[in-house]
């Protein structure tokens, strides 16, 4: 894969997780609507953060991580990839069926590890009974992200990233059929996360058969080839659950606040929306495309994809970071703050996103500098990395705690991925020319951030002279889309006019990637 089409597939990705997030951010609105940031919604997000954890340190971090290199070398190697995969499945089916029946087994216990706060209080039985019924969703999820790594393995791209949008849908037509009749929503929503696991591995599953892959029933073993995938996964495990802890410390923090849980989970909502667009993009297409690389002993293609995939996560992410900080109030007051959302739930939703924004950047330098690590099939030293970013974490949040409250947890988070960047950065500079920065990356730098910077000056501006219409129930949205077309009109004037890109990169890249 050329750089032309690496960012070809960053774009096709990106569109498609764009879509998503757009979809998921109405689940968010809708949600924040019927439930506001009251007991239902503090004990539903609880409970449907617990699969969405596990998920992400065993399925989508850790397992993905070793898969995805094995199974690509494999393809590229044309070795027995499909047995591979195939025993992979039934393994991890196995694993998953009694890892999925503990945890509800050990539900009560789980949800006071992530909130000790409800102790004693009406969201606790109301999440202990949302996350049973969620809490199967990790057995779906987790078999998703293993075929999707195949499909991604392979470059079709397009049908893992459409995923998602399934579930968000699904959300969307549940809460408006519980709302038109009468339907507990906590209940509702509990029982569409399931489903939607469901839906998604249909989804996916439809289409690695598509692409020639077969699943044929066999009794799960331990072949030579899952010992080493479990060999490299056992550090990338401890690494995700290193990630995970950074979210639990945060979310206790929130417990002891009434409603911070909810603050704190909106306020990702809107950070995660370009987190995933370029985050996503940037993990999906460069991971395959470096390990593919390193079989191939390609150095001088692979230290171009790393390049070109850090110029395009920080072309995209600095300048969002900056409007997410300046921004912060007016987005979340026109975007959530209505039915049961008020202006008080408004304010703290807002400080929490301008320290997440904070780092944003960080976040999605992490996709783009652990791919250098795991296509080498090194995954201890992002473990110890992740460790000490944990200890950063907690020390932060929990200390600042008694000063500042849940806004605490929310800094904490920025500040720790900053650290975990610094450490993946000097790690990575023992790994020869593939991980060396080009001239190119150091001379558009300065000038992408100085074009962000110039950009937040314009909307500071703009958004204290547009005060009275964000205020106004029937200019709010015009006013809004009116700062967002300002803030993207004089960040790429700027950033044309500093050098920081051309917009001759985008069509060609779109152009020759179609080819």
């Amino acid at each position: 894969m050329t750089p032309i089409r690496l960012v070809r597939g960053f774009v096709t990705v990106g569109g498609w997780t764009l879509a998503s997030r757009l979809m998921g951010f109405l689940r968010d609105v809708m949600m924040a609507a019927y439930l506001g940031a009251g007991p239902v919604a503090e004990a539903f997000l609880i409970a449907f953060s617990l699969p969405n954890m596990f998920r992400r340190f065993f399925a989508e971090g850790a397992f993905n991580m070793a898969f995805v290199p094995m199974f690509s070398k494999k393809l590229e190697a044309g070795e027995d990839a499909e047995g591979f995969a195939r025993d992979a499945w039934w393994g991890m089916t196995a694993l998953l069926l009694v890892f999925t029946a503990l945890g509800m087994l050990a539900m009560p216990w789980l949800v006071l590890a992530m909130a000790s706060g409800f102790r004693n209080d009406a969201r606790f039985d109301m999440a202990v009974l949302f996350g049973n019924i969620a809490f199967p969703y990790i057995l779906f999820i987790s078999l998703t992200a293993l075929v999707s790594g195949m499909l991604n393995a392979t470059g079709r791209f397009m049908a893992t990233a459409a995923v998602p949008i399934l579930m968000n849908a699904l959300f969307i037509v549940a809460m408006l059929v519980a709302n038109a009749q009468g339907w507990p929503m906590g209940l509702t929503l509990a029982w569409t996360v399931p489903i939607t696991g469901m839906a998604q591995l249909a989804f996916t599953f439809v289409a690695v058969r598509r692409s020639g892959f077969r699943f044929g029933f066999r009794w799960p073993r331990l072949t030579p080839d899952l010992k080493r995938l479990a060999v490299i996964a056992a550090p990338a495990v401890l690494a995700g659950g290193v990630v995970q802890i950074n979210l639990i410390v945060g979310r206790q923090v929130a417990s002891f606040t009434e409603g911070a849980v909810a603050w704190l989970s909106y306020a990702d909502r809107l950070y995660q929306l370009p987190l995933g667009v370029v985050g996503i993009a940037i993990g999906v297409v460069l991971l395959p495309d470096l390990s593919r690389r390193l079989r191939a002993g390609d150095v001088a293609g692979g230290r171009a994809s790393f390049n070109r995939g850090t110029e395009f996560a920080l072309m995209l992410t600095v300048p969002a970071a900056v409007a997410l900080v300046v921004l912060a109030l007016p987005l979340v007051q026109v975007l959530f703050q209505r039915g049961a959302f008020g202006a008080v739930d408004a304010v703290n939703t807002a400080w929490a996103l301008a320290a997440y924004g904070v780092g944003l950047p960080a976040f999605v330098l992490h996709k783009v500098l652990q791919p250098l690590y795991y296509a080498r099939e090194d995954t201890r030293r992002p473990f110890y990395y992740a460790v000490a970013s944990m200890l950063v974490n907690a020390g932060f949040a929990i200390g600042l705690m008694p000063v500042l409250g849940y806004f605490a947890a929310a800094l904490a988070t920025s500040v720790s991925a900053w650290v975990m960047v610094g450490q993946l950065w000097l790690g990575s500079r023992g790994m020869g020319e593939a991980a060396a920065t080009d001239a190119r990356l150091r001379d558009r730098l300065w000038r992408i951030v100085a074009a962000a910077l110039f950009m937040g000056l314009v909307l500071w501006a703009a958004a204290g002279l547009a005060a009275p219409m964000l205020a106004a129930a029937g200019t709010r949205y015009l006013a809004l889309a009116a700062l967002v077309a300002l803030g993207l009109a004089s960040y790429f004037g700027a950033g044309v006019a500093l050098g920081a890109f051309r917009l001759s990169d985008f069509r060609a890249a779109l152009r020759r990637g179609a080819r």
